[in-house]
């Protein structure tokens, strides 16, 4: 079982790097881990991914499911009040058999995470397109 850690990622620069804070570890299944850029002052303006694992459907493995979400913060000038206006949003559902061997579940876990932070799916989510 992993550890909570805070993460380090590339902002979308390419060169930056942006950390996500390790703010709460998962108290079991279907309990949250909770991760939090907080470079913004208010926890509602701040980017948010949560992780939550628990049995899959008939206990034939394990579910792990992510949701990710990214406020868009604004000061008002004449008031100073910071507001979220609109959020960006994302989720991702990984299932794995037990009847899979730790080798193929690490396989199939790293593809599929190395595959939507490729520079396709990325360009895809930007665009709010498909590849065509």
């Amino acid at each position: 079982m992993p550890n909570l850690a805070n993460v380090t990622v590339k902002k979308s620069d390419g060169i930056t790097d942006i950390v996500y804070t390790g703010l709460q570890p998962s108290a079991g299944d279907g309990s949250p881990a909770i991760w939090r850029q907080t470079t913004q002052p208010y926890p509602s303006c701040q980017p948010e991914l949560r992780i939550i694992a628990k049995p899959a459907k008939g206990k034939s493995g394990r579910s792990v499911r992510g949701t990710y979400v990214y406020p868009q913060a604004v000061v008002n000038s004449t008031t100073g009040v910071t507001s979220v206006l609109t959020t960006a949003y994302g989720d991702f559902t990984f299932v794995l058999d037990k009847n899979m061997s730790q080798t193929e579940i690490d396989e199939a876990s790293a593809q599929f995470a190395n595959l939507m932070a490729s520079a396709l799916v990325k360009s895809c989510m930007a665009a709010g397109f498909s590849a065509n």
